[in-house]
């Protein structure tokens, strides 16, 4: 069996997944990289020897399908990361009931099956799984209901995974705060956010890696949740 490491991660082709991928790469990984639409940044991980996975996670037969593709590629997974992400508001997500739909599988279903059904590959590599919830786990937003709910689902399923799969496989969860603003995001809005951010800072995307890094190579944490957040938790 090789001695080459590997990991999975849900939402790779853009953001924090995609720089979660190539600092893996940089790592010796081989990284499967999964992705919905987002292909852009897909191209350049393939470029550099990831294997790239389709599927939408709303669809839990295509969820089925991507576990059975993850199986072929490896019989042992030392790092899963649950990342993918649909940040949906009130208005969209009661604009149409599939929306919600959406919003719950894509952050709750999807990675409950992922865990479950992948959890034989990570026993096999004493492997650990890295959950992406949210500062608003905690506190949860109004504009966001079902969003943080869904979240929430996971960070319940993050202690839930841990108790059942150790001491096999260990599992922990990252919330983050203000790390990337999207692009439509005004000058305004931004700064709010670091208004109400105690270390007045957009965080960047390196103290998300450098927490996976510390997630995964920590061999007694398990079940443990680290806000990367500026601190900006305390405040709403």
């Amino acid at each position: 069996m090789s001695n080459t490491k590997s990991a999975f991660i849900t939402g790779a082709g853009r953001r924090f997944g995609l720089a979660l991928a190539h600092a893996l790469l940089d790592d010796g990984y081989q990284v499967i990289a999964h992705y919905n639409t987002s292909k852009d940044g897909i191209h350049e991980l393939e470029q550099r020897g990831a294997l790239a996975v389709q599927a939408n996670l709303a669809d839990l037969h295509q969820v089925a399908r991507l576990i059975s593709e993850v199986k072929q590629h490896t019989q042992q997974l030392d790092l899963l990361v649950n990342n993918a992400s649909c940040f949906f508001d009130n208005s969209v997500v009661d604009a149409d009931i599939e929306n919600l739909s959406t919003v719950l599988n894509v952050h709750t279903a999807a990675p409950y099956l992922l865990i479950r059904d992948l959890q034989p590959l990570l026993a096999a590599a004493q492997g650990s799984v890295v959950n992406i919830t949210d500062i608003y786990v905690d506190s949860p937003s109004t504009n966001y209901v079902a969003y943080c709910a869904a979240k929430t689902g996971l960070a319940s399923l993050t202690l839930a995974f841990a108790k059942k799969l150790a001491p096999a496989v260990r599992v922990n969860a990252i919330q983050p705060g203000p790390i990337l603003f999207l692009p439509e995001h005004d000058s305004e809005h931004r700064q709010q956010v670091l208004a109400e951010t105690p270390l007045k800072l957009e965080g960047g995307l390196e103290p998300m890696i450098a927490t996976v890094r510390f997630l995964r190579d920590n061999p007694f944490v398990t079940g443990e949740s680290i806000k990367v957040d500026g601190g900006r938790a305390l405040l709403i």
